[in-house]
């Protein structure tokens, strides 16, 4: 497969199928638009293989050399957000209070730009799976892949993911070694008391207490739990007692917060602190509690050989590397990927001034398509050239 692809020819489509994703934006588990798009696209592309409904909508697509050689999964993701789409253009998300304020739209376009290229030149060897995953935002669209008996038949060597980085110049390759982004999980924690008059608080069991000293506690958590030398926070995101019913001692709190760190075991551990914190306050004011966590990320951990196949690939296609000293704090659930596998993430600059991800007026710039398409094709061929 030549190494200088021009993927030009191909842009003005691509964009094309960029914004009609962008407009057809689902939340995660919903995404049967999104795969429709998708499937008709790859379809095209004359893949040895194509799958649907992986893991839910996921698309899987294979093109086989034919040859002996490695398996090298491309993955990205499908999902939007639940949030409104705040962007001046023609393309502007159709669903209501639902966009593509994390890129998932770019990165489904780059990968479907791979599909264009590999149809007219199909690897030197080996095989190259495609795979649009669902519920990347939630956490358990990786998991529910890689559970699918025709996920698990596939057996890759290597995968491979990016994602797109505001704040970083355009087309700059950002690379980590080891942990490439963070472990986090979502705890709700749920009190129950007992209802009172509020003017006779003293004959119910308010939870009000219990809730205030356990947010002051889970914010404190990493600093009275986490050696020094390690990083970890506790973010109380939501928290709630009673209801606006002024004649009411309350009887139900809630306190939600997500723990983050750049180490599963750490994680497991600050866990294990949050629930004694809460059990604790449970125990000390009588009430009842139920725990549940939600939205489990792993950390991304880059394998060593996959990690330099890609800045081979970057070195070879000419672009600016940066190589990061820490790991990003936010999760990407390809941790469960690159657990199993051997594989790498790598960042994408999308614009040293471009708007946040998850923030309204977040859209994908399509001028780092063509550069994310090379960068992936790059690595291909390294991974193929390195076996």
């Amino acid at each position: 497969m030549p190494l200088n692809l021009d993927t030009d020819p191909h842009l003005n489509e691509l964009k094309k199928l960029r914004h009609k994703l962008h407009a057809a934006a689902e939340v995660s588990g919903k995404e049967q638009q999104t795969a429709d798009i998708i499937t008709d696209f790859i379809s095209a592309t004359n893949p040895d293989e194509l799958q649907t409904t992986i893991g839910g909508c996921g698309v899987l697509a294979t093109y086989d050399s034919k040859k002996a050689g490695p398996h090298v999964l491309i993955r990205c993701e499908l999902d939007g957000l639940p949030i409104s789409d705040d962007i001046e253009a023609d393309y502007r998300s159709e669903t209501d209070g639902v966009g593509h304020k994390c890129g998932h739209d770019g990165h489904m376009t780059i990968v479907a730009g791979v599909a264009k290229l590999l149809e007219k030149h199909r690897p030197q060897a080996g095989k190259v799976t495609l795979l649009f995953q669902p519920a990347e935002e939630t956490g358990k669209g990786a998991a529910r892949v890689m559970q699918d008996s025709r996920f698990k038949n596939l057996a890759p060597d290597y995968c491979f993911a990016l994602h797109n980085l505001p704040g970083v110049k355009k087309h700059q390759v950002v690379v980590k070694n080891d942990t490439f982004a963070a472990a986090s999980v979502g705890l709700i924690v749920r009190f129950k008391g007992a209802t009172a008059h509020a003017a006779h608080p003293e004959e119910g069991n308010s939870p009000a207490l219990a809730v205030a000293q356990t947010i002051q506690s889970f914010s404190a958590a990493p600093q009275f739990h986490v050696p020094l030398e390690e990083s970890a926070k506790v973010t109380v995101i939501h928290a709630a007692v009673g209801e606006r019913a002024f004649g009411t001692s309350p009887g139900r709190g809630t306190v939600m917060a997500t723990l983050r760190t750049y180490d599963d075991e750490l994680l497991a551990k600050l866990k294990d602190h949050c629930i004694q914190i809460a059990k604790g306050y449970a125990d000390t004011f009588d009430l009842e509690i139920d725990v549940e966590w939600v939205e489990e990320f792993p950390a991304t951990v880059n394998n060593e050989e996959a990690g330099e196949i890609i800045k081979t690939a970057s070195e070879k296609s000419g672009l600016e590397m940066h190589q990061k000293k820490e790991p990003f704090s936010w999760s990407e659930d390809f941790g469960h990927f690159t657990k199993e596998y051997k594989g790498a993430m790598f960042g994408l600059g999308a614009g040293k001034d471009h708007p946040a991800l998850h923030a309204q007026k977040y859209d994908f710039p399509d001028e780092i398509l063509a550069t994310g398409i090379s960068m992936f094709m790059q690595i291909i061929n390294e991974t193929i050239d390195r076996s």
